[in-house]
């Protein structure tokens, strides 16, 4: 009983700055990842001047967004990792993706420009394992012919708080690794081999540019917009890509959304050609069963508003938007708009 109120104590602590401000200046209030923190704030911009909509989010992380709605302290969550159909049922939560993104390495190496490193699944599961250590070691040298890798230090950092961007990285890596499967595995939060820890990512991404020898992973948005350099990574065919908007298309092209559960689909490490192979979508959790009916309200028309008039923002902020087949299932089976 202990350990569970100290967990809603700290929940509630987390909530606070949330619900206050929520309950003074914002219709809606929205947590969670910080992977679409830059679309769900520019969509609230537009939605507050067209339809007098007023979001207030908070980029948290993807677990306390999960946490957060099934408390009912805010009216939506935000997680890059899909919610268990299990615990869907049980929180009465509704669940819908929102934009597709990639997630990026990053690199703070001297001498080597952005995407001129070329890495692979398996060795970005050693350099987290601890395994590979300098940026001169054989496995990677091996993959780089020509380019002068200097015998520094591989520094890598990773998320401190519970985070989308960990599961859909570390599920990359399990996929590409049977010792990273065995030893560490997919989650939003795990237990890292060593290296430096920061929140959000632009945490992540503020460490990497500061530490000679850093390597760490984020939203390409992130990467873009602080002009941290990435790296080119190895698909499915063996051939190297280059983290682009187009390259994520491509990989949201041959996503199966018939067949995902409540729309958790696969993107990772997809078929094809030019395909980016760290691709996810972020998703969004309602209640189906809201404490108040005007604020789910409120809720449904913001995102409504967003998909019909929003693609060309996703676009600009490198997201790619959702087929419209998918918005129209979406649509279908919202809570109380059938």
């Amino acid at each position: 009983m202990l350990n569970k109120t100290r967990f809603l104590t700290a929940l509630l602590l987390t909530a606070a700055p949330v619900m206050a401000h929520g309950a003074h200046a914002a219709d809606i209030t929205g947590a969670g990842s910080s992977f679409a923190a830059p679309i769900y704030q520019a969509w609230g911009d537009g939605a507050k001047s067209a339809i007098g909509v007023s979001l207030n989010y908070q980029s948290v992380g993807s677990s306390a967004g999960q946490n957060l709605v099934t408390a009912r302290t805010v009216d939506f969550g935000a997680s890059d990792a899909p919610m268990a159909d299990s615990k869907l049922a049980s929180s009465a939560l509704y669940q819908f993706p929102t934009v597709i993104g990639g997630i990026v390495p990053i690199v703070n190496i001297p001498g080597v420009a952005s995407n001129q490193l070329k890495l692979n699944g398996s060795v970005l599961a050693d350099i987290y394992l601890g395994k590979i250590s300098n940026w001169n070691d054989p496995k990677i040298v091996a993959l780089n012919p020509g380019v002068s890798l200097p015998d520094t230090a591989i520094a890598p950092v990773h998320r401190a708080d519970g985070s989308g961007t960990t599961f859909v990285f570390t599920s990359y890596l399990t996929k590409m690794s049977a010792d990273w499967k065995d030893q560490v595995g997919a989650a939003t939060s795990v237990q890292w081999a060593g290296g430096a820890g920061a929140r959000g990512n632009d945490g992540v991404g503020s460490s990497v540019r500061a530490t000679e020898g850093g390597i760490g992973y984020v939203e390409y948005a992130y990467a873009r917009r602080n002009s941290i350099p990435t790296v080119q990574l190895q698909d499915k065919d063996g051939e190297f890509v280059s983290p682009d908007l187009g390259s994520f298309s491509a990989a949201a092209a041959s996503a199966d959304w018939d067949h995902a559960s409540h729309f958790a689909v696969d993107l990772l490490n997809g078929a094809g050609k030019n395909v980016w192979p760290i691709v996810s979508a972020t998703f969004v959790l309602v209640p189906t069963n809201p404490k108040d009916a005007a604020r789910a309200d409120a809720v449904y028309k913001f995102f409504d508003h967003s998909f019909r008039t929003g693609d060309a923002t996703a676009q600009k902020l490198d997201y790619v938007a959702l087929p419209e087949s998918v918005k129209q299932k979406i649509e279908a089976g919202y809570p109380g708009k059938k």
